[in-house]
């Protein structure tokens, strides 16, 4: 009997070592919620631009020949009336002195002509000639006056091409593009140097057909420098009335009058101040949010009764930034886990984080105090 006894007790103590052990039970984690909340649909058009010289000026010289020397260099500021480069001059300095030469002669020969009008003059007064021999001396001196003028213009002309061999600056300004090097022969009037005027400033930008009606002349827009993250009031000045043939889009300018204007070619964004459109109501969410649920998006809602989490699909209609427009799957009122998503699973007790400053939305309001903040939406800059 005792033998049977300590079987069994035996039996029971290999069967209680072999039986598991219960789990133990998964911790509360402490997540961040927002309370979910809508806005009315509001976007403004932003559009990508460039800083460009209201006056730029592509100089040329007036006479085509061989560039021998060039002083002006890309980036130099340059004063007006400075020498920006030279064409090799000595072909016109020799047709100057033919010009020269032309007028010589012509004066010679008006010379000649006049004395021979004195001398037949006199002959008339004393009745040796006629009337018509003295005007006929009288038409040779004003044909020679007149070959005497013509020869003294056509120096003036070759003169002034002499001088155009030398390309001066006609305004101050910036040195924006070089189109030609020293032994390049140009023809006249083809562009060698751009320049930019100092002055007023210019910001250009693009315009697709569809939006061109919300831009009109002398209208305010505001203009964001990229790399300073500075804002300049400026307004429109310029529509262009045909599309550019290759994008199919509308240039636009836009002029900027501040003290210290950005650089030549900065990056600038404009939008303009009539361009909000307000639609129906959206929800906005941060992407701290989301999470892939097969080939889904999903987020936790918080049950606060039970305060306990269960996954929710949800489509997304837009993101913008670090935050996404919901399309649908969420209501206003519904609580959504915001951080600590990676380590839930679904009917998991939670805890909301006592230190929260949610950050959802354009409006986002201080924690209450039992850390559920209100996530309200606005619709991204279009741009």
């Amino acid at each position: 009997m005792k033998k049977t006894v300590f079987a069994l007790a035996g039996a029971a103590v290999l069967l209680a070592a072999c039986s598991k052990s219960a789990p133990p039970e998964e911790p509360v984690r402490a997540v961040k919620v927002i309370t979910v909340g809508s806005s009315a649909f509001a976007s403004s058009h932003e559009y990508a631009g460039e800083v460009k010289a209201q006056v730029e000026s592509r100089l040329g010289f007036r006479v085509g020949g061989k560039i021998i020397k060039r002083q002006a260099e890309l980036g130099q500021h340059v004063r007006a009336g400075q020498v920006l480069a030279q064409l090799d001059p000595q072909d016109y300095r020799l047709a100057a002195d033919a010009a020269r030469a032309q007028v010589a002669a012509a004066a010679t020969n008006r010379d000649l002509a006049a004395a021979d009008f004195r001398r037949y003059k006199e002959l008339k007064d004393q009745n040796f000639i006629s009337g018509a021999e003295l005007e006929r001396r009288e038409a040779t001196l004003k044909a020679a006056q007149a070959q005497l003028e013509q020869a003294q213009s056509q120096l003036a002309v070759q003169g002034n091409q002499a001088n155009y061999a030398a390309l001066l600056a006609d305004v101050s300004g910036v040195v924006t593009a070089i189109d030609a090097e020293p032994g390049q022969v140009v023809a006249a009037g083809a562009p060698v140097v751009r320049i930019a005027a100092d002055g007023v400033r210019d910001v250009v930008f693009s315009v697709p057909e569809d939006k061109l009606a919300g831009i009109k002349l002398g209208a305010p827009v505001k203009v964001r420098v990229w790399a300073q993250d500075t804002e300049l009031p400026g307004k429109v000045r310029e529509v262009a009335a045909s599309s550019d043939p290759v994008t199919r889009t509308y240039p636009v300018k836009v002029s900027i009058d501040a003290k210290e204007p950005p650089a030549l070619g900065a990056t600038v964004y404009v939008v303009p101040e009539a361009a909000g459109i307000v639609g129906m109501p959206v929800i906005k969410l941060p992407t701290t949010a989301l999470r892939q649920e097969g080939k889904a998006t999903a987020v936790w809602l918080l049950d606060k009764a039970s305060m306990t989490v269960k996954p929710q699909v949800i489509q997304i209609a837009t993101a913008d930034g670090n935050d996404v427009v919901v399309a649908s799957g969420l209501q206003p009122g519904m609580l959504v886990v915001s951080a600590g998503v990676h380590v839930l699973s679904p009917g998991q007790k939670v805890s909301v984080y006592q230190k929260n400053w949610a950050a959802a939305g354009a409006n986002t309001a201080q924690a209450a105090p039992d850390s559920i903040a209100t996530a309200t939406a606005a619709v991204p800059a279009a741009k």
